[in-house]
């Protein structure tokens, strides 16, 4: 099933954090509840849906696993997970856009990382609307909220309604086997 980014992450933020405000998980962008610096996601246009329905990156399993390397390939492909603070990517002050390893396209800013200390690369946003996609997940007996590159279907991490309180109140848990840092861009 899949859902808006705002209906995934407003059910979770409901049903794990019932007192809540509702401004911290109405993230709908040109809604009258959440101020623009709350909005989830800025740059939905015409242009960027048509182009990230057009640019769908399709390859074979050999392709990806000749392109990949095996842990890359477990985690982006086989929705794995890389064990906690064992990856790159701690939060530094460069400034720089964090792309998908599968098919590079960007995803994250690093402007938008905070240190989660869950020991994983924590955005509090990604780049644009159309940079990722949520799906429900029910594996391992619970219900979150997948992300997943839009361009080539990459499996990224989770989202989850717990982040900075003064931004957009979600955690973008991703896996950063799962990314690849361009600084300067």
């Amino acid at each position: 099933m899949l859902l808006s980014a705002h209906e995934s992450v407003k059910r979770l933020a409901k049903r794990d954090f019932p007192g809540r405000p509702a401004t911290l998980i109405n993230t709908r962008v040109g809604t009258s509840q959440a101020p623009p610096e709350r909005c989830l996601m800025t740059r939905d246009t015409p242009v960027a849906r048509e182009t990230a329905m057009r640019n769908k990156v399709e390859k074979s399993d050999a392709e990806w696993r000749a392109q990949l390397t095996p842990e890359q390939y477990r985690v982006t492909r086989e929705k794995g997970t890389e064990p906690p603070f064992s990856g790159d990517y701690q939060v530094s002050n460069d400034h720089g856009i964090y792309h998908c390893v599968c098919c590079q396209a960007p995803l994250f800013e690093n402007e938008h990382k905070f240190d989660a200390g869950c020991g994983w690369p924590s955005f509090d946003r990604p780049l644009g609307v159309h940079a990722v996609e949520e799906h429900v997940d029910d594996s391992h007996g619970m219900q979150r909220t997948e992300v997943v590159c839009a361009h080539c279907n990459a499996h990224l991490g989770h989202v989850f309604p717990d982040g900075p309180p003064e931004t957009t109140g979600l955690r973008y848990c991703i896996n950063s086997v799962s990314l690849s840092f361009h600084d300067g861009e």
